[in-house]
């Protein structure tokens, strides 16, 4: 009897890290990634968690990532790094970048690591989050994994949906975590759209007349549209310029689709940072203010037919226990791409009786 109720999370990041090894990626490193991945969507990043497993795994046997990857430092101060990722699974340089941010930080009042030859990590969150949990600010950024939109009024594509995060510690069950990519929509859901045959709104994307293109499916016949127009715009190319260039990774041109090449190495750029409000003689004093004024935000009434005020990352802490103790609800359109990649690894398939 097909089963449909949810996975329990280790039984996922069991599948998953099997999944991995199946391609050369050596035990400890694929269960830090199948960790990361299923932990992208006990959080709510499911356009960025487990779906993402079938292009990591197409270029890992494509030769386009390395599996058995060796993250090193390559340059070092006081309070910053530079991480090469060795283009390995990109999950594991910025996990590594994120840790050395938030040891800096604790000795020197900030911690700043960018990442070289780095690959697809899953969302920013799973990289700040933690220093926000830890009573630090947390910050990172990435250049995207494939260009989708052309500088604002051109027809090229040169520009990544190139996201942002942004975390902090709050007096209270949920920090503030802020993950935006800089167009309207980030390709993943897009993509997630696609594989579940539903369409995607207006505003998202337009073709190359400049009507609007709802069909997922036709997503590589137009552009993706930057959030607030040339201010979005602005901000990619300026992530670009730190999370790239700054780093000696890919950007404009020299971006590489991770999607439609398995076998090119990306050098994709991305940096993590850390700041610890101890260097502004403000310690746990940081989180309360944070808690007093988020109250005042929650407090304002909500306009006729509107919510109630939230922040970014409300509510996400209790959403995630419930999926470490319930299990991940996953579409049948996943659980069935995972069966199928189950079949592709020769491993058992997580989904035992679904077609």
């Amino acid at each position: 009897m097909a089963e449909a109720g949810p996975i329990p999370a280790e039984r996922l990041r069991g599948f998953v890290a099997q999944a991995l090894a199946s391609r050369g990626v050596p035990g400890p490193d694929a269960d830090t990634v199948a960790g990361l991945m299923v932990e992208a969507d006990i959080y709510g990043y499911g356009t960025h968690g487990v779906f993402r497993l079938r292009q990591y795994l197409a270029r890992l046997a494509g030769g386009g990532c390395n599996p058995a990857a060796r993250v090193s430092v390559v340059k070092e101060t006081v309070a910053t790094a530079l991480i090469d990722g060795d283009n390995g699974l990109g999950h594991l340089a910025m996990a590594a970048a994120r840790d050395l941010a938030i040891a800096k930080a604790r000795d020197a009042g900030i911690g700043w690591v960018g990442v070289r030859r780095g690959n697809h990590a899953g969302p920013l969150a799973l990289y700040v989050r933690p220093q926000a949990e830890a009573g630090l600010l947390g910050l990172a950024a990435a250049v995207g994994s494939a260009n989708h939109l052309p500088p604002w009024g051109g027809t090229d594509l040169l520009l990544g949906t190139n996201p942002v995060a942004i975390a902090a510690p709050t007096a209270g069950p949920d920090p503030f975590v802020f993950d935006m990519a800089t167009t309207v929509a980030a390709m993943g859901k897009i993509k997630t759209l696609a594989q579940q045959g539903l369409p995607m709104p207006e505003g998202w994307m337009v073709g190359r007349d400049g009507q609007p293109l709802t069909d997922p499916a036709r997503r590589g016949e137009g552009f993706l549209l930057p959030i607030g127009g040339a201010k979005g715009y602005g901000l990619s190319v300026a992530i670009g310029l730190l999370a790239g260039l700054l780093n000696g990774a890919a950007f404009g041109s020299d971006v590489v689709d991770f999607t439609t090449d398995t076998t090119s190495e990306t050098n994709t750029g991305q940096f993590v940072a850390a700041l610890d409000p101890a260097a502004f003689g403000l310690g746990d004093g940081f989180a309360e203010a944070a808690a007093r004024v988020f109250a005042e935000f929650r407090a304002s009434p909500p306009l006729p037919g509107h919510d109630p005020v939230r922040l970014p990352g409300d509510g996400k802490t209790a959403k995630a226990a419930a999926r470490r103790r319930d299990g991940l609800a996953l579409t049948p359109a996943l659980r069935r791409d995972l069966n199928a990649l189950a079949a592709d690894c020769r491993i058992a398939a997580p989904f035992p009786g679904e077609g």
